[in-house]
């Protein structure tokens, strides 16, 4: 059975950084794809980033590029999520998700991804 664990939200102010982290167990990693995904409140789920394993491919949502970094541990079977210069508007929850390996017209689609994690919080105050 796949888990997925998401840590490192939190509250920060304007400007801040934070790290998410997810750790799988369960997942054949090092074949297939992970996604980071947000949801603010009264707004649908939107792609932020995604990482497939075997190739190192990365995708970014506009908003985030230059600003966020999506890397992974395949030895620790964790995907890492580096937010910089955050802003309000980045105020979520953070999920990470698993999918086999996407195109890049369907990479932020959240219903090409089989498995969920529960999310984590990101507050940005200004």
């Amino acid at each position: 059975q796949v888990h997925l664990v998401e840590s490192g939200g939190g509250s920060v102010q304007a400007g801040g950084s934070l790290r998410l982290s997810c750790a799988a167990s369960g997942y054949d990693y090092s074949n297939n794809a992970m996604g980071w995904f947000r949801q603010a409140p009264g707004k649908e789920r939107e792609g932020v980033a995604h990482i497939y394993s075997g190739g190192g491919t990365r995708y970014y949502a506009d908003s985030v590029k230059c600003r966020f970094t999506i890397s992974k541990d395949n030895a620790k079977n964790t995907v890492y999520l580096q937010m910089n210069s955050l802003t309000p508007e980045d105020t979520a929850v953070y999920y990470c998700a698993a999918s086999p390996p996407l195109y890049r017209s369907m990479w932020d689609n959240p219903a090409k991804y089989n498995y969920w994690g529960r999310g984590t919080q990101v507050t940005v105050s200004s």
